[in-house]
């Protein structure tokens, strides 16, 4: 049965059989009481034992008091598959599981409802296989296109980051899962990440690097959070007292356990008093960890108190009685049509139209007898690949087969290599990595034939997930394997040719938008990844995705990278741009992109009407209410983003151009018109004052700005607040 509440699906559940131990919950009860209960017949060793890992994913219950193990997993993919020691494969037939799109793949979608689905079912797919905490999702701010995890993580925007967050880790606990945010805080690049100390001002962290997991924490209600590998000002993530002791337990109240990275703690004293709750890695020796003996031997010595050991013991059992000591624990499923749909779904809604100027989009089947598919990327799978987390797919639909399922009847389609997608990681054997970037004569070769003696050629090319990858960052923004020398080959050969990019990050596409008409941008986009495709292409789906960053022309364009403040020097990075990341510094510079934030076409038009706020006039303690009709006034029914952002004029501070403070993502029917109600609280509007360490909502006139990106306002209205 579903029930429908604002803004979110939610799925009733049948109750499970709770856990059989001593202190399973199976009635409401005073949770505090019973675990201070809990607390007072443990041993000190029993407690060191439940605060650092036993196993690669897991850290110690107490057997004798009915007290589980508690297990995590990797995310965000979906459930990775068991491992052994050392991270092989234990090689089980039993751990298949969905692949859900990759995280700006999901930021693409502009959907919460998507993103609740997506935490819903991987919570159920982590139940089903006995995980209590769910390490996902990943939302650290796109500061440099570079960064090997964008893919992983959402936008270069924290109120599109925080809208999906909120959401995804609402569905994966509606599960009794627990949602594990990470990497707290300003784990923005890989290179040298568990060293760099990252130096930023107070105001950029508090607009642009915590918003999101502050609303993971006080709206979505978050039970873990994981330490970054970073240091922040000098101090390890995992150890730094402002980031976990006082901001997120303090002002935030935090009341779940702080975990650390694998192999992201530095100390035991440090770590332990300045907030780290639980020490995770991958070593077998786990004995020696720093919240291990060293741990008790510094509870014995009095550099560390018992009272912090009860608070973390506190804490992660706070947690199990959320999630393996809970009541009426849903079941969990595995791999099943719903998930299934619900990766389609996300899938359909993420992909990105960039150009369509000749209307070869949707696929005009009646006049195309023939289609050369072309390039790696149109056979490739993307659940497993480079370091890091991925997914033992039960099933992985690539695009060839997408095409083939829905055109194979009708169409003949030819299927050309085009050229290897194969990684090598630089070493003079390879001349430092540079050998894999290079063409195959004999494949283009190929190539062109296929793009000749066809009607129309579709060409995939892009990145994969050996490419893009956690631990490092990309050199540059060039496509590889040598795929500008395909791409140019297969144009020339058939002008009716489409170019289908995949990958997870910004490429400096330019040369393609130059000499290409038609462009489709799409991701690392799960189990239905080439149905999905194959129905946008042929128009059973209209594109309704839009960019979820900034697409510098060059990389010299990007902040972080136009003043020299990546990857940093002497393992010091400063983030010298401050405020103005992704569009806020495009826009606010006047500097005219590859393709801006929020960009994204469709099979249809969209006409903006009688923008208008519900006053005219604000104070400190209201909510905006902004009105604006929205037309389908094409033929193909399809979903549109409204974006909303503000400008203040005038600013005794620094303020970027825009900034996004709301959209909303509405199906529009052919024809037919919406009137879409957007809501900002006046206190959104606010800065973060470095002198008085407070926000504050200044006073004045401000523009509200609706459009369909960050560059292409349709509406505005003006609004006072006093």
């Amino acid at each position: 049965m579903k029930i429908k509440i604002p803004g979110i699906m939610l799925c009733a559940v049948l109750a499970g059989s709770s856990l059989n131990g001593v202190y399973a919950q199976t009635k409401p009860v005073n949770t505090d009481a019973k675990i201070s209960a809990i607390i007072k017949k443990l041993t000190l060793e029993e407690k060191i034992a439940m605060v650092h890992a036993n196993g690669l994913f897991s850290s110690a219950g107490v057997k004798r008091l009915g007290i589980p193990n508690l297990v995590s997993d990797d995310g965000p993919l979906g459930v990775r598959e068991e491992v052994k020691p050392g991270w092989g494969s234990a090689n089980l037939k039993t751990d298949s599981a969905t692949f859900f799109p990759n995280g700006s793949a999901l930021a693409a979608t502009w959907n919460p409802d998507l993103a609740y689905r997506y935490g819903h079912d991987m919570g159920e797919e982590a139940r089903a296989r006995n995980k209590q905490v769910m390490l996902a999702p990943a939302f650290n701010i796109a500061r440099t296109p570079l960064c090997g995890r964008t893919y992983e993580y959402y936008s270069e925007d924290p109120f599109l980051n925080a809208r999906l967050a909120v959401a995804s880790v609402k569905g994966i606990q509606s599960q009794h899962v627990a949602a594990c945010v990470k990497h707290y805080a300003v784990n923005n690049q890989e290179v040298e990440r568990g060293r760099v100390n990252v130096e930023v001002d107070e105001r950029a962290l508090r607009e642009i690097y915590l918003p999101a997991f502050k609303a993971s924490i006080t709206e979505g209600e978050a039970w873990t959070i994981m330490s970054a590998y970073n240091k922040l000002r000098g101090v390890y993530c995992s150890e730094n007292d402002y980031l976990l002791n006082q901001i997120l337990k303090g002002e935030w109240e935090f009341k779940g356990l702080v975990m650390s990275d694998w192999g992201g703690t530095h100390s035991t004293v440090a770590a332990a008093n300045n907030g780290l709750d639980l020490e995770m890695g991958s070593g077998e020796k786990y004995d020696t960890y720093y919240f291990a003996k060293p741990l008790l031997d510094s509870v014995k010595a009095g550099k560390v108190s018992v009272k912090v050991i009860d608070e973390k013991v506190r804490r992660v059992l706070w947690v199990m009685y959320k999630t393996s000591l809970s009541s009426n624990q849903p079941k969990g499923s595995i791999a099943t049509p719903e998930h299934g749909k619900t990766a389609y779904d996300i899938a359909s809604e993420s992909i990105v139209l960039l150009k369509n100027d000749k209307h070869l989009l949707p696929l005009n089947t009646s006049n195309i007898k023939s289609i050369a598919v072309i390039g790696d990327n149109a056979t490739h799978t993307f659940h497993l690949g480079g370091f890091g987390a991925g997914v033992k797919a039960k099933y992985e639909i690539n695009a060839l087969a997408g095409l083939k399922n829905r055109l194979g009847g009708i169409v003949n389609i030819k299927f050309a290599q085009g050229y290897w997608g194969k990684y090598a990681e630089p070493s003079p054997a390879n001349h430092n990595g540079d050998d894999f970037n290079k063409s195959d004569p004999a494949l283009v070769d190929e190539a062109v034939a296929a793009a000749k003696s066809t009607d129309m050629a579709i060409l995939f090319v892009g990145a994969n997930r050996d490419y893009e990858s956690e631990g490092r960052d990309r050199k540059d923004l060039s496509l590889p394997f040598g795929e500008q020398t395909l791409i140019d080959a297969v144009t020339a050969a058939n002008p009716n040719t489409i170019v289908v990019v995949v990958g997870g990050a910004p490429y400096d596409i330019g040369e393609i938008k130059k000499n290409n008409h038609t462009i489709v941008w799409s991701w690392y986009n799960g189990s239905e990844n080439g149905n999905a495709l194959a129905d946008v292409l042929t128009g059973k789906i209209n594109p309704s995705g839009k960019l979820p960053f900034t697409f510098p022309a060059s990389l010299s364009q990007s902040p972080a990278h136009a003043l020299g403040a990546y990857p940093g020097q002497n393992l010091q990075v400063e983030y010298k741009e401050g405020i103005l990341v992704g569009y806020r510094w495009f826009d606010t510079k006047k500097i005219e992109p590859l393709y801006c934030f929020g960009y994204g076409l469709s099979y249809t038009n969209y006409k903006y009407d009688d923008l208008h706020t519900d006053k005219t006039v604000y104070t400190a303690d209201d909510n905006i209410t902004a009105s604006i009709e929205v037309k389908n006034a094409g033929k193909v029914n399809g979903k549109e983003t409204v974006q909303l952002y503000v400008n203040k004029s005038g600013s005794k501070v620094e303020r970027a151009e825009k900034e996004l403070k709301a959209f909303k993502k509405v199906y529009v029917a052919a024809g037919q018109a919406v009137t879409i109600k957007l809501k900002i609280p006046v206190k959104n509007l606010a800065y973060f004052d470095d002198s008085t360490k407070k926000w504050i909502v200044e006073p004045g006139k401000y523009k509200l700005l609706a459009g369909t990106s960050s560059r292409d306002i349709k509406q505005t209205a003006n609004i006072t607040i006093n």
